[in-house]
């Protein structure tokens, strides 16, 4: 998990977090998920797949995977087996088929077939924690709810913005701060940034579009 923010930073105030989405939305108006999906029970799949494994790696194994099976009752028709050899190229594949086969057998006898739009419900789903039933709320139903992964715990606090030692600090911190117009795509902003620029490992200050308002130290500079 990536380190909180730095003793001495200042709070933000709400005309600098608005300007930080600002920035970001002007750079991508309309952010989309990276996980390839054709309906709510495939994007479902898709992030319980994910955990501990690449997008891409995840939409390598999920092509074949979703021509075969699209709906629940296709997917226990497939069984665990053939399931199991589909998406064994992603990490944890033994238990994240188990998982696939018994939420898809869950959604047909406890609530007809339907992804549920409710985070309690999705919850009870086997394999899915409040991270993916956050994600699926967000992109299949519109909801502007905010699914803390690395990415967003990292950048939220090296800025800050909502800075907080656990996922569940972070995640009340963006509810309560993220202003309306940024809501519904405020995380999707965040994993980008933290994917692409914000790096772990080595951050591109340098081309930084919120160098000038993130208050960590040192910043990287150009090769």
């Amino acid at each position: 998990m990536a380190k909180v923010a730095n003793k001495g930073t200042k709070a933000r105030d709400a005309g600098e977090i608005a300007e930080i989405f600002r920035r970001l939305q002007a750079i991508e108006p309309e952010p989309k998920g990276e996980l390839e999906h054709t309906n709510p029970f495939t994007l479902l799949v898709a992030v319980v797949l994910s955990a501990q494994a690449t997008d891409a790696g995840v939409n390598k194994a999920t092509r074949e995977l979703f021509r075969r099976a699209d709906t629940p009752e296709k997917m226990v028709a497939l069984g665990e087996d053939t399931v199991r050899d589909l998406i064994k190229t992603i990490g944890l594949f033994r238990n994240k088929a188990k998982n696939v086969i018994l939420l898809s057998q869950a959604l047909i006898e406890r609530f007809g077939s339907q992804v549920p739009a409710d985070r309690e419900a999705l919850v009870t789903l086997p394999g899915v924690g409040r991270k993916t039933a956050n994600v699926v709320l967000n992109m299949a139903f519109g909801q502007a709810t905010f699914a803390v992964d690395t990415h967003v715990f990292r950048v939220s606090n090296i800025l800050p913005i909502a800075p907080g030692r656990t996922v569940e600090q972070v995640e009340a911190g963006l509810e309560k701060l993220v202003p309306e117009p940024y809501r519904l795509h405020a995380h999707h902003w965040l994993i980008l940034h933290g994917r692409y620029l914000c790096k772990a490992r080595k951050p591109e200050c340098w081309r930084c579009p919120l160098a000038d308002l993130c208050q960590h130290e040192p910043k990287s500079v150009a090769r």
